[in-house]
């Protein structure tokens, strides 16, 4: 137990023999750097002797130093040092719990007292951190993602009231700093468990579809006026890198992927007459794990960091990543969509399965097993 019955100002001429000295006792715990060196800055800014001007003032009043410097004596679990967020892409940043706590109390003191804890998601555009009970921290995983925040800051808001299902709420927007270099968010956090962790029963696939068929009917409907180009808005691209990833998993897939088939749906989405009408607003990640249910039932859409305007088609990909044979029907019915736009949108499901597949087999075998499926129900339903 660490005690303090005689000033530390007294033991120690200098701070750094004091700093030097902790890190050697704590040596064996395993602390993260930041960590170590946050809680021993802060417990030297109550030593009045030793005020440094870099130092700048923490408030430590809700937990004694001994507890912010001592994970065994941290009082809750969510405040124990955990591994950074895994990485999935080169270049991606380096997010950990550490960072979101220091982001969070320097930038919103009002929530510095709240417990951190990743949350463990599939998902390859955003980190996520829950803080608290009600809200969820997403940050940026690359820096190509730097303005999915302000765009979903400024958009939600106006689109959530025209929308069946609910959407995340943003909170506040975050800057750049303590070693983060771009921007990010907070939402109240949507209770519920995505389909891909706790898939549905028949009858709640089957609700799901009705639900998620009105929701992208109703978000095409909204008004896109200034609203920003989607990601997944435009025509069908990237030839080359699809017809790579089937000439590689015919051959590594243990014959899970019929190639001559795969090549032949791609190169008729290729022909289906574009898109010619005005930009809509699409969500454009309808995936399992961006739907929540609650008692077995679709309550809520989330991640919409390809939020966007342009060709509807990418939403109507989730009728073959997330429905099957007998619910497919259903969510074309609710979404009312016509021929071309589903043919365009079996493009989609194309594109994005085989893409995801191939590339995430390693890092984000969640995601390739999404990919997969959607491959598979895709080219099923083409007869």
């Amino acid at each position: 137990m660490l005690r303090r019955t005689t000033p530390v100002s007294r033991a120690f001429a200098d701070p750094n023999q004091l700093i030097t000295a902790v890190r050697r006792a704590l040596r064996p715990l395993p602390y993260h750097p930041d960590v170590l060196d946050d809680c021993l800055t802060s417990g030297l800014q109550h030593e009045p002797p030793w005020r440094h001007r870099a130092l700048k003032p923490v408030d430590s009043s809700a937990r004694p130093w001994a507890e912010r410097c001592h994970p065994a004596l941290r009082p809750h679990p969510l405040r124990s040092p955990v591994p950074p967020a895994p990485k999935m892409r080169p270049g991606e940043l380096d997010i950990d719990v550490a960072l979101v706590e220091r982001l969070v109390r320097e930038q919103f003191p009002r929530w510095a007292g709240l417990p951190v804890k990743q949350v463990v998601s599939a998902g390859t555009d955003n980190a996520m951190y829950r803080l608290g009970d009600d809200m969820v921290v997403r940050l940026p995983r690359l820096p190509g993602g730097a303005g999915q925040v302000a765009k979903e800051q400024r958009w939600l808001p106006r689109l959530a009231p025209h929308l069946p299902l609910a959407v995340p709420e943003p909170l506040a927007e975050g800057a750049p700093g303590r070693g983060y270099a771009l921007p990010w968010g907070v939402f109240r956090w949507l209770d519920g468990d995505d389909l891909h962790t706790a898939p549905l029963d028949p009858a709640g696939l089957a609700h799901a579809a009705v639900e998620l068929g009105r929701f992208v009917a109703a978000l095409r409907k909204a008004d896109a006026t200034g609203g920003p180009p989607s990601w997944r808005g435009g025509p069908l691209a990237d030839d080359e890198h699809v017809r790579a990833a089937i000439r590689d998993l015919d051959a590594d897939a243990d014959g899970a992927l019929d190639g001559d088939g795969a090549t032949t749906a791609w190169e008729d989405a290729l022909r289906v007459p574009r898109w010619d009408g005005v930009p809509v607003w699409l969500h454009g990640d309808l995936l399992p794990g961006n739907l929540l249910a609650r008692g077995g039932r679709l309550g809520a859409v989330i991640d919409f960091g390809g939020l966007g305007t342009g060709d509807p088609a990418a939403d109507v990909l989730a009728a073959w990543a997330v429905f099957d044979a007998g619910t497919r029907p259903l969510f074309r019915e609710a979404a009312r969509v016509d021929d071309a736009t589903w043919a365009r949108g079996r493009g989609w499901a194309l594109y994005f399965g085989l893409t995801a597949w191939h590339h995430y087999r390693v890092t984000n075998p969640v995601l390739a097993s999404v990919g997969r499926r959607a491959v598979t129900e895709a080219l099923a339903d083409r007869g």
